[in-house]
């Protein structure tokens, strides 16, 4: 998959692609306490919440965990550091310090202002939508501009804390799921609905091409009923170009996220979905 990047000034392109520093206590974001998110200036993707930011008074902004599966870490060519990086296009975060007993966590992210963006929270949506594998469904909407984060994790069933191996039985009713979190300034539900539809084949039952269960089942699970009549709608624009669609319509439940390995996994092995193709339906 190829990622989308934005274009960077020199200055931006100094610290994110040379891996630079701006000068302390210089960057916008080293005092700001805004509810939201921080994402990748580069990207686009997901880094930080704001509830794991913190006041370390290190003259860059701080927090003390990212978003799951959001920062990579190496070794820092000084041989003393851990550098971050985005996970997704590796653009330069800053460094990861331990030790410092700041918070419980003991955990400082410091970062550059210059190698992030903020979204306020009321800009922030979520929508859980399920269609076959979750590897492949995460894997179409991981670069679609105005999507802050992917996870893939399990929906729809009965059981507290699933493992892969509990919804692989197809006892627990849970489906794999992606939670799509975006920036509603930049895309709107009913575009990522639409790409859902266009990405799995929601005629099939309890299946998506070779992998057969409930788990595998179509199904949007709506956060509110503007979701909901949203999806309905497109059901029927569906329905009326003759496709039997066997999407489950329901509210969203408690989202469980799903093991680390199965994040990013194509953008991780290099491989391309095996069920999942984009075909226009709309």
């Amino acid at each position: 998959m190829e990622i989308k990047l934005n274009e960077l000034t020199e200055e931006e392109r100094k610290v994110i692609v040379e891996k630079g520093t701006e000068r302390p206590f210089s960057g916008k974001y080293c005092d700001f306490f805004d509810d939201g998110v921080y994402v990748c200036r580069q990207c686009g993707q997901g880094l930080y919440r704001s509830d794991d930011k913190i006041r370390s008074g290190c003259g860059w902004p701080a927090f003390d965990d990212e978003i799951p599966g959001a920062v990579s870490r190496r070794p820092d060519p000084d041989g003393r550091r851990v550098e971050i990086l985005c996970s997704r296009c590796g653009g330069h975060l800053g460094h990861v310090f331990k030790g410092e007993k700041l918070t419980p966590k003991d955990t400082r992210h410091c970062v550059n202002s210059i190698s992030m963006e903020f979204v306020p929270k009321d800009r922030i949506g979520t929508a859980y939508f399920a269609g076959g594998c979750f590897w492949g469904v995460e894997h179409f909407f991981l670069n679609e501009k105005g999507v802050l984060h992917v996870m893939p994790g399990y929906m729809g069933g009965a059981k507290d804390n699933p493992s892969y191996k509990d919804v692989c039985t197809g006892k627990t009713g849970h489906a794999e799921t992606v939670m799509v979190v975006f920036d509603r300034k930049l895309v709107d539900f009913r575009a990522l609905a639409k790409i859902f539809f266009e990405i799995h084949d929601p005629t099939q039952v309890d299946r998506q091409g070779p992998d057969v269960g409930t788990q595998y089942r179509s199904a949007v699970f709506c956060v509110d009923d503007g979701q909901r009549k949203t999806v309905e709608e497109l059901v029927g624009i569906l329905k009326g170009k003759g496709l039997k669609v066997t999407t489950e319509i329901s509210g969203a439940g408690r989202f469980f996220p799903a093991e680390e390995y199965h994040r990013k996994y194509y953008l991780r092995t290099g491989r391309e979905p095996y069920c999942h193709r984009r075909v226009e339906r709309f």
